[in-house]
């Protein structure tokens, strides 16, 4: 029983020791260990200490070293948790300031990071991206912008929806600022990338333009088709038809004639 108490009592001392020695680390050799203990005074002044049975010692000091490296590993991963919390907080913030440049019309679907960067760079939320595992400021500065853009056929239809209920139709003559200020008096306006906005007046002018374009080919057809039934008519029905006559004479004959009447103007029939 002697024996067997002053061991377990030996255990503790030596536990007590152990846990009060800094330098003994996670890492630290039962040989390194040892001599330290050397310079130990509370192991030194211990008689029975010094007695002890090396191999219940070597198992004392892996139990301690065992619990140094758990303790470590937590510490590791404490750390590597709050190292990870910091950076997905640093990528949240520069998101918020995304949000910010957006709001203020300042970022939107046609941004380009190099128009933006002086913007950018010179706010701390920027440089607390800087060096840091993962997304790079311009990687989401670029899925931001995507994600804009992504939104246009949406932005586009509502757009079109508030055009149709203010009556207002996009013509050649339309200009942006007129245009911008007819939808801005909807509600619905607020959410749109103004980006978004300046591409669906671009989509919607080049209709417009397109439209137009067909229209004086249209025209243009019809004026010519007008034109060769109008010389058709005046080789039908005037026969006597000569270097001699006069406009007013023949303009009699054939006034009442459809093929007449649907020339515009005295100037397109002479």
């Amino acid at each position: 029983d002697d024996a067997k108490n002053l061991k377990k009592r030996n255990v503790k001392a030596l536990k007590d020791i152990l846990i009060n020695m800094s330098k003994v680390i996670y890492k630290t050799t039962w040989q390194e260990a040892q001599r330290l203990l050397l310079d130990n005074i509370e192991f030194v002044n211990d008689i029975e200490l010094q007695n002890m049975d090396k191999e219940d010692a070597l198992i004392v000091f892996e139990d301690h070293i065992r619990q140094l490296e758990k303790t470590h590993e937590d510490d590791i991963e404490i750390q590597k948790k709050h190292i990870r919390r910091t950076h997905r907080k640093n990528r949240e913030t520069f998101l918020y300031f995304l949000d910010e440049l957006h709001d203020q019309g300042k970022l939107h679907s046609m941004s380009l990071w190099t128009d933006l960067f002086n913007a950018i760079s010179n706010d701390e939320r920027f440089s607390k991206m800087l060096g840091q595992p993962g997304s790079t400021p311009l990687d989401l500065f670029k899925f931001y912008v995507e994600d804009l853009k992504a939104r246009f056929h949406d932005e586009k239809k509502t757009i079109k929806e508030i055009l149709k209920d203010k009556s207002f139709t996009i013509d050649v003559n339309s200009t942006i600022e007129e245009f911008v200020e007819i939808i801005s008096t909807d509600k619905r306006t607020v959410s749109l990338d103004a980006g978004n906005i300046k591409l669906t007046f671009n989509s919607l002018m080049e209709k417009a333009q397109s439209k137009e374009k067909e229209r004086l080919k249209d025209e243009v057809r019809k004026q010519k088709r007008l034109e060769s039934n109008f010389k058709q008519l005046l080789k039908t029905k005037i026969s006597s038809l000569n270097e001699q006559s006069k406009w007013e004479d023949i303009k009699i004959q054939i006034e009442n004639d459809n093929d007449y009447q649907a020339l515009p103007s005295e100037f397109d029939r002479i």
